[in-house]
Order: structure tokens, then sequence, then C-alpha cells
């Protein structure tokens, strides 16, 4: 079994779910006692985001280049990135160490085209909404991307950073991604890239009506698929 070298904290209940399921899904396939090699290191996430509202994403990929550094000299095999925004800094991560980053998007990607989505509507952070460092690596898989307009990404920005990175599960920010969701839906998109960690403590599988992709659970058996491979 290879080392899983996590970098997480942004937020600490995402990364608590990564480090669930990655588990969880070693001791399904492994059976017995087994469970997950792997090192977390975990960023306070209030420097990060203050580095994201100040545009300082060179500072920012240098702290997680340094952290990433860290977890290959303590034996990880590979790095696993705990949230979907900061793979924004993902080449100068690369250029700190010698071990692969497993990509977020390329993961939910791969999975996207298992289920033949050709179209998809994407929630995340303005960030991750918004620049093209995410939906480019989406597109380059032949997925087209669609984001909501500019008033539901402020919203669906507030409520990730306002609510669910403190963990408040609030039920009227359920209805009001149920509703962006809809409006996607009605422009033509197949499924529903969950592109923030947090977003799947809010709405699940069984929340719509077609495939939503939870890159949290994406990406973390994707970790365990390379880990075992």
């Amino acid at each position: 079994m290879k080392t899983i070298g996590l970098i997480g904290g942004m937020s600490w209940e995402s990364s608590a779910q990564y480090y669930r399921i990655i588990n969880e899904e070693v001791k399904r396939r492994l059976g017995g006692l087994h469970s997950a090699q792997s090192i977390l290191a975990s960023v306070d996430f209030e420097m990060v985001e203050q580095f994201q509202q100040l545009g300082k994403w060179d500072e920012a990929g240098e702290l997680l280049a340094k952290v990433a550094s860290n977890l290959e000299t303590a034996g990880a095999d590979f790095i696993v990135i705990c949230t979907n925004t900061m793979h924004k800094v993902v080449p100068i991560i690369e250029k700190a160490i010698t071990i692969p980053i497993l990509h977020i998007a390329d993961a939910t990607a791969y999975e996207m085209k298992h289920q033949k989505i050709r179209k998809v509507g994407l929630l995340g952070t303005k960030y991750t909404m918004e620049q093209d460092f995410y939906k480019e690596k989406i597109q380059q898989h032949q997925i087209e991307v669609v984001i909501p307009n500019e008033g539901s990404r402020t919203e669906i920005n507030r409520i990730i950073f306002e609510e669910l990175c403190l963990g408040e599960i609030k039920v009227s920010s359920k209805e009001y991604y149920l509703q962006v969701i809809h409006e996607l839906v009605q422009q033509g998109v197949e499924g529903i890239i969950l592109g923030c960690t947090e977003i799947g403590l809010l709405i699940n599988a069984q929340d719509a009506a077609i495939p939503l992709f939870d890159t949290t659970i994406i990406h973390a058996t994707y970790a365990v698929d390379v880990a075992l491979k």
C-alpha cells in the first residue's frame, strides 16, 4: 500500500470527510483491520483564505508547497490536496516536490466520462467557478462546463465561507443550492459538480434528479485506487 500525503485544513470539516472516506474504502476493499497508510498535514485556513481574498496566490502556493515538501520528506508517495480551490496553485507545488499530485478535477472528469456526461454544471467558490484553472481541466476531457449567473455565484460563495466552512448546515441554504441546480438543468446540463469539498455536507446524490458529482468522495476514492494499485 502506498502512503497518501494529505494537505488538509481547508476547511477541516471536509478534511475529516477525506480521512473517513479513505479509511472506510480501504477497509471495504481489504477487509479485516486494514486502514489507510496516510500522513495528514493540516494548515490554518484563516491564513489561506486571506491570501485568496487578497489575490496572493503565489504566497498561498508557496505555503502549500512547503507543506507538500514536508509530506514527501515524511514518506508520502503522492499528494492529495483536500480542497478544490487551492488546486489553482498546483503548478507552484509541483516545482517543490518529486512525487505526483492527484488533481481533483481530473479525478472528477474520469468519473463523469465513465457516466458519459458531456455537459456539466459547476458549483464551488467564486474562484473555482469564475477562474479558468478548474474549468479548463474539465474541458480538456471534452466536457462542457456551465456556471451559475453572477448573483447565484455570489450567494453560493457566501454560503461556503460563512456557513459550511464553519460547520453550519442550514435548510434554507440547501434549498437555495437545489434551486440553482434546477436552473442549470434548464440550461441542459446532465450532471452537477459539487466543486467545493464542503458542499457535500449540505446536499447529496439523493437530493437531485440528475447525477451530483461530490468531489470529496470522488477524490478520496481515487486516492485509494492509486494507493492500492
